[in-house]
C-alpha cells in the first residue's frame, strides 16, 4: 500500500508556510507522513508552491531512517491549477493496488486510524467521526485510473461520485481537523498536547 500527502498548496489562509510549522517534536508535515508507518511501503509528498521547501524537509525525513517506508518527492508545475491536478501528479505515481490520499495539513489522525482504514476492502473508504467524512482516503488502482483519465479542471469529488463509498466510523476528531489558519494551527498544538 502507498500513500499520497498532498503539499503543493500556497497556504494563503495561515500566513505562514504551514508544512513546516512545528507541531509537538516534528512538522506539521512529518506529522501527517508519519501515520503511515507499519501500513504503507512507500509516502508520496506532492509539493507545488514553494517546492524547494518541501524537497528539503523530505530530503530531511529520509536522512533521519526513522520510517520503514520511503518518501518520495514529487513536483507539480501545475500546482495552481488546484488540488485535483497535484492528485494527479501523486496518481501518475502509484504502484500499488490500494492507496490513501491526505492533504498535508491533516496532522491529528491517528495512526490506529489509518491501520483501521486499510484492513477495510472497497473502491473508496472513507474515516468518518460524528457521521462526517474526513482524511485519509482510501482508494483502489481502478479509481486511481479513473482520477487519471478526468479533465484536470474537475475536481476528486465529481471522481468518487461514480462509487460506492465505504463509510468507517472512528473514534478520531483528528480525521476531521486541519490546519488551514493560525487559529487552527493553535487548536492543533492544544490538541496534540491533550
Amino acid at each position: 500500500m502507498e500513500a499520497i500527502v498532498l503539499a503543493a498548496g500556497y497556504s494563503s489562509r495561515a500566513d505562514a508556510f504551514k508544512m513546516t510549522l512545528p507541531l509537538g517534536q516534528k512538522t506539521i508535515l512529518e506529522q501527517t507522513v508519519s501515520k503511515f508507518e507499519g501500513v504503507c511501503s512507500r509516502v508520496i509528498v506532492v509539493a507545488g508552491f514553494q517546492a524547494e521547501i518541501i524537497q528539503e524537509e523530505v530530503a530531511k525525513l529520509n536522512s533521519k531512517n526513522a520510517y520503514s517506508f520511503q518518501i518520495k518527492f514529487v513536483n507539480n508545475e501545475n500546482f495552481y491549477q488546484g488540488m485535483f491536478s497535484s492528485i494527479q501528479r501523486g496518481c501518475n505515481e502509484v504502484n500499488a493496488s490500494s492507496f490513501f490520499i491526505t492533504p498535508g495539513d491533516c496532522p491529528l489522525v491517528k495512526k490506529e486510524t489509518v491501520q483501521l482504514l486499510a484492513k477495510h476492502k472497497g473502491e473508496v473508504v472513507i474515516p468518518s467521526f460524528n457521521y462526517k467524512g474526513g482524511h485519509p482516503i482510501k482508494l483502489s488502482s481502478k479509481v486511481k485510473q479513473k482520477i487519471l483519465e478526468t479533465n484536470p479542471e474537475s475536481n476528486l469529488r465529481v471522481v468518487l461520485g461514480g462509487y460506492e463509498k465505504k463509510y468507517v466510523n472512528v473514534d478520531d476528531p483528528g480525521v476531521l481537523m486541519d490546519v488551514d489558519t493560525l487559529e487552527d494551527y493553535q487548536q492543533a498544538m492544544d490538541y496534540d498536547k491533550a
